[in-house]
């Protein structure tokens, strides 16, 4: 049997549960598209604070420690010489290529060759990545689970062996293509399915989790769930992280190869994983529609961001120097914080030169 077969034979059989939360998620999808009427200036600072938010969480989860705040800092070309390099050369990878699916996702075609160059990408200033950037991998590699120290405590599951990889990618992507043309199951199976067979296999040496996240955002973008880059994925994956690894091993020992030649099951349960999945992406539906309230932008700021707020909420008016002496934010960051305050409506300015200050609205 073909994996084309059994990927088309796991999606066949799903629960009612599965068909409830994807009914669910539709709704809010509606919803999102017909009150979507936030101002193109939010939108991009919401963009720009999900570029952040994402990149860090999605970094995080693969044991690198740099925080959101570090991230912004790191993006504003700030040193950040108390980091690994290699922590400061993925995040910056990862953040470059997310806005690029997300300012360019209508013309990004799915195939292998834009995977590899994904994956090159997002790599392109590992220095110690040369050698393979976008090149599947040349030898044998697992999915570790690794600590908030970035400590690998345990091996999840074992992936597809290098022999077999190049065909492996080549039926998945094909299977996924012609999925999406046909339509035959709801989009939000074949990504699913896409993401977790990708993780199976695990085609790269290195920085497997961090494309399938991107990827993740490419196809939602391209299936029609046009709020992804206003509400971070990865940060949900990332405050999910051990059920992500739970479900990814619930299922990932279902698909195991067995000597290199044949399924150990020959009806993959790809349920545990669907479950996590849809409900991520249900969670992130729930906070896409929130959003259509302007009150709810604010869930979105930095932490930089939401320190200036919360500290003007606390006074009548302040001036920057007040509020980077307060909040400990570098007074730069603050004039910049000030102007994202005002576009979105939060506070307003008083005053012109030495005598400015700011207040809540």
């Amino acid at each position: 049997m073909t994996d084309i077969t059994r990927f088309d034979q796991r999606l066949e059989s799903l629960p009612a549960n599965i068909l409830t939360l994807i009914g669910s998620i539709d709704e809010l999808k509606g919803r999102w598209m017909a009150g979507a009427n936030l101002h193109p200036q939010i939108l991009s600072r919401l963009k720009q604070s999900v570029l952040i938010t994402s990149t860090g969480a999605s970094t995080r989860i693969e044991g690198a420690k740099l925080t959101d705040s570090d991230v912004e800092d790191l993006m504003r070309g700030i040193s950040m010489q108390k980091f690994k390099d290699r922590d400061v050369q993925e995040v910056k990878g990862y953040f470059e290529l997310l806005k690029n699916v997300f300012d360019s996702w209508q013309s990004i075609k799915l195939n292998e060759g834009t995977i590899k160059h994904f994956h090159q990408e997002i790599l392109k200033y590992v220095e110690k990545d040369t050698f393979h950037r976008g090149q599947y991998k040349a030898t044998e590699n697992k999915v570790q689970m690794v600590d908030a120290k970035g400590n690998i405590v345990g091996t999840i599951f074992d992936t597809t062996p290098v022999y077999l990889t190049p065909i492996k990618m080549q039926e998945l992507v094909e299977w996924t293509i012609k999925a999406i043309k046909e339509q035959k199951y709801h989009p939000l199976l074949i990504i699913a399915n896409f993401v977790v067979e990708f993780l199976k296999i695990h085609p790269f040496r290195d920085g497997n989790g961090r494309i399938s996240r991107i990827l993740t955002n490419l196809l939602m973008l391209q299936a029609g769930y046009l709020y992804m880059p206003y509400i971070s994925h990865e940060k949900l994956v990332e405050e999910k992280k051990q059920e992500y690894y739970v479900a990814l091993r619930k299922t990932q020992i279902t698909l195991q190869l067995n000597s290199g030649q044949a399924f150990k099951s020959e009806k993959a349960d790809i349920v545990p994983w669907l479950t996590f999945f849809l409900n991520i992406i249900l969670d992130q539906s729930k906070q896409a529609v929130e959003l259509l309230n302007a009150d709810n932008v604010e869930k979105t700021l930095s932490g930089k961001q939401l320190s200036v707020l919360e500290y003007l909420q606390k006074v009548k008016e302040a001036t920057p120097g007040d509020i980077a002496e307060n909040t400990k934010v570098a007074r730069p960051t603050v004039n910049q914080v000030l102007e994202k305050l005002i576009s979105i409506k939060k506070i307003e300015r008083i005053g012109m030169g030495r005598s400015t200050r700011y207040r809540i609205l």
